[in-house]
C-alpha cells in the first residue's frame, strides 16, 4: 500500500497598480503585447530597480494571515537562468532570507488539520512565450515573446510536503485563494495566471522501505486540473514502483487534451540557478510598528466569518460556508440582513435567485445597480401580500437586471397580487365548469385533483392570485356545493 506526499509552490500575483521594481502598470492581462515595459523591467544596461512599497505591504498581509513568522530584515537575490522571455537573464527574488517563514493554514478547523508553510518570498514575474502554428516557409513552429509580465510582483508560497492526497491539495489552494481575495491583495484568477501552482509529489510504501523520487508538475491553471494532474501522477508513480523500478527526478507538465502528464526536462537543482545577492537593492528592513499596524487592520477571514454567521444569524453551516466564501458576497449578505432582519430568508434568496442571476449575467456584485434597499422592498411587498412568492421571483429578476425598485416594476407590469375573494371565486367556478369530470373525481375522494384547480386559477390570473386564498376557496366550493 502506498501513501502520497505532496508539497506545493504557489505564485500569487499581487494586485498592485505598478510592477515590483518600476512604474509600469502591473495589470497586463488584456494589454497588447510589449506595451507595458520600460528599461528597468526589460533589463537595459544602467537601469536600476526601485522596490514598490505596496508589494512589501501585501506580502506582509499574506504572511500575517497565514500565521507566518516575519523576518524584519530580509534580502533580495538573483536567480540566474537563460530563457527567451527573461531579458535580464535573471529574476529578482528572495532566496537566502525570505520575508516570512514557518506559517500554516488550517484546512479542517474541526479536526485541527493544518498544512505548514515553509516560506513566503517576494519575486518578480518573467515574460510569456506565445506559440503559433507552423510557418508556411520553414514548416517550423513560431514562438513570440511578450515581455509585459516581466517585473509583475509575485509572492511565492511554499508549503512543507504535508499534503496527503490530490483532493487535499485542491482544497488547500481553494482556501488560500479565498484568503488572498479577502485580503484584497490578489484576484486569485487561475485562468488569468494570477494564481499559478507547481506541485512536487512522491510516493512511499507503508513500511517506508520503498520511496519514489520527487516529480514536479507544472502548468496547472485550474483547481480541477491540479487535482487531476496529481491523481494521474499518484497512479503512474505507484504503478512504476510496484514493478520494482523507480522514476526519474523530473519536471512534467499537465496536458489538457490527453488528461495526462508529459515529461518536460530533468529537475533542476538549486545550484543550477547560481543564486547570489542582488547588488542593486539594499536589504529590506521592516519596522515592527508597521507590522503591528497591518495586523491590527487585517479583515475577518473566511472561516472566522463562517463561524460568526452561524452564531450571530443562526444560519445552517452550509449557508454560512457559501455566504462567507467571498468577501463581497458576505458583506452584501450582512448589508441586506440589516435592512430585512430576516437572516435565513435573505440567505435563501441570495444563494438561489441572486447567485443564479449574477452567474447568468456574468457580473460581480459591484457591477450591479441592485442593492440592499431593493431586497428590503421586495420582502415588504411579499409580507404585505401585494405579490406572491412566485411573482416575487419574476420581479426580483427584472429589478436586478434593470436596477429599478421592485415596487415600480409591480406597478408598471400590473403584478400586484389578487386578494379579492369574489374575483378568485368567480375564476374557480369557471374552472369547475370547464372540467366537471375533475369536480366529480374530487367529490368521489380523489383529493389530489385539487391541484388542477389551483393551477387553473393561477394560469387564468397569470400567477397573480393569492395561492393560499385559492386553496381555501377551492376546498370550500368543491366540498360544500353540488353542481
Amino acid at each position: 500500500m502506498y501513501k502520497t506526499k505532496i508539497g506545493l509552490e504557489i505564485h500569487a500575483q499581487l494586485s498592485t497598480k505598478t510592477k515590483a521594481f518600476c512604474s509600469c502598470p502591473a495589470d497586463v492581462f488584456e494589454l497588447e503585447p510589449n506595451t507595458a515595459i520600460c528599461p528597468v523591467c526589460t533589463g537595459q544596461p544602467g537601469a536600476l530597480p526601485v522596490l514598490n512599497e505596496k508589494v512589501v505591504e501585501y506580502a506582509l498581509k499574506a504572511a500575517l494571515a497565514l500565521n507566518c513568522e516575519i523576518n524584519l530584515r530580509s534580502s533580495f537575490d538573483r536567480k540566474n537562468y537563460f530563457y527567451p522571455d527573461l531579458p535580464k537573464g535573471y529574476q529578482i527574488t528572495q532566496y537566502f532570507t525570505p520575508i516570512a517563514e514557518n506559517g500554516y493554514i488550517i484546512i479542517d478547523h474541526d479536526n485541527k488539520k493544518k498544512i505548514r508553510i515553509r516560506r513566503i518570498h517576494i519575486e518578480e514575474d518573467a515574460g510569456k512565450l506565445i506559440y503559433q502554428g507552423s510557418s508556411s516557409i520553414s514548416g517550423a513552429s513560431t514562438s513570440l515573446v511578450d515581455l509585459n509580465r516581466c517585473g509583475v510582483p509575485l509572492i511565492e508560497i511554499v508549503t512543507e510536503p504535508d499534503i496527503e492526497s490530490p483532493s487535499t491539495a485542491r482544497k488547500f489552494i481553494e482556501i488560500l485563494r479565498d484568503i488572498l481575495r479577502y485580503l484584497e491583495i490578489c484576484s486569485g484568477d487561475m485562468e488569468k495566471g494570477a494564481l499559478r501552482c507547481d506541485a512536487n509529489i512522491s510516493i512511499f510504501s507503508d513500511d517506508g522501505k520503498n520511496t519514489s523520487n520527487v516529480v514536479e508538475v507544472k502548468n496547472m491553471n485550474s483547481f480541477k486540473f491540479v487535482e487531476k494532474a496529481l491523481e494521474f501522477e499518484k497512479n503512474r508513480i505507484s504503478s512504476v514502483l510496484s514493478e520494482g523500478k523507480n522514476i526519474p527526478h523530473e519536471t512534467r507538465t499537465w496536458n489538457f487534451a490527453t488528461k495526462t502528464t508529459i515529461s518536460m526536462r530533468s529537475k533542476e537543482e538549486e545550484n543550477d540557478y547560481r543564486y547570489f545577492p542582488e547588488p542593486d537593492l539594499l536589504p529590506l528592513v521592516i519596522e515592527k510598528p508597521f507590522v503591528e499596524e497591518l495586523k491590527k487592520h487585517l479583515p475577518e477571514l473566511p472561516w472566522e466569518k463562517e463561524k460568526r454567521f452561524i452564531k450571530e444569524y443562526g444560519l445552517p453551516e452550509y449557508d454560512a460556508s457559501v455566504l462567507s466564501k467571498e468577501r463581497a458576497l458576505a458583506d452584501f449578505f450582512e448589508a441586506v440582513v440589516k435592512k430585512t432582519d430576516k437572516p435565513k430568508e435573505t440567505s435563501n434568496w441570495i444563494m438561489t435567485e441572486y447567485l443564479r442571476e449574477i452567474k447568468e449575467l456574468n457580473k460581480d456584485i459591484e457591477g450591479l445597480a441592485f442593492g440592499p434597499d431593493h431586497f428590503k422592498e421586495l420582502f415588504d411587498l411579499m409580507d404585505s401580500g401585494k405579490i406572491s412568492q412566485k411573482i416575487a421571483k419574476d420581479v426580483f429578476s427584472k429589478s436586478l437586471r434593470s436596477g429599478k425598485m421592485p415596487s415600480k416594476i409591480v406597478k408598471e407590469k400590473g403584478l400586484e397580487q389578487i386578494n379579492d375573494e369574489e374575483v378568485i371565486e368567480k375564476t374557480l367556478r369557471e374552472a369547475m365548469k370547464e372540467n366537471e369530470k375533475a369536480v366529480r373525481q374530487y367529490r368521489e375522494g380523489k383529493k389530489g385533483v385539487l391541484g388542477y384547480f389551483i393551477g387553473a386559477v393561477m394560469k387564468k390570473t397569470k400567477g397573480k392570485a393569492n395561492p393560499e386564498l385559492v386553496n381555501e376557496i377551492a376546498r370550500r366550493l368543491l366540498e360544500s356545493e353540488e353542481e
